[in-house]
């Protein structure tokens, strides 16, 4: 009968074992970093924002910068723009309203941390803070909700 000589070393040295075992799950990562995260994160927000419900849109941008702040840029067709934007730093939670289809993320800061900008606006240019932030989505799966929440919390803890 032919014995492994893996298996008498592991046998007679189990803290050896051990030691190899710890020894290579250092040389892995088992969570993401904050690059791949801020990758993810965008192409999700990008891939799901629906601008279909407004259609005096000109065009938009929606984004999370290196520095961890969200954007997001609306322009309509009268020149109109609207300017959201909060770092993550003060994230505090966000819910889902709709279906998979489509719906809306709602998210929420610590207080008055989103910073409201209008430009050329017929009524006046309009500087203020809010509360929450309305995102509308569509073809979203709960599983990229909660795959996007968390990845909007990964990049929250590497602010503190």
């Amino acid at each position: 009968m032919v014995k492994s000589a893996l298996w008498n070393a592991q046998r007679k040295s189990p803290v050896l074992g051990g030691i190899v075992c710890g020894v290579l799950s250092l040389c892995f990562k088992p969570t993401a970093d904050k690059q791949q995260a801020l990758f993810w994160g965008n192409r999700c927000l990008i891939q799901a924002y629906d601008s279909s419900g407004d259609g005096r849109l000109k065009n938009w941008s929606l984004n999370i910068t290196d520095d961890s702040f969200l954007r997001l840029r609306k322009t309509y067709y009268n020149g109109r723009q609207e300017y959201f934007s909060f770092s993550l730093r003060r994230f505090n939670d966000f819910s889902y309203l709709g279906t998979e289809t489509s719906g809306i993320i709602r998210m929420y800061t610590k207080a008055d941390d989103i910073i409201v900008q209008t430009y050329r606006d017929p009524k006046g240019d309009i500087d203020s803070m809010a509360h929450t932030l309305n995102v509308p989505v569509r073809n979203l799966s709960s599983g990229q909700l909660d795959t996007l929440r968390n990845t909007l919390l990964f990049l929250k803890s590497q602010l503190q």
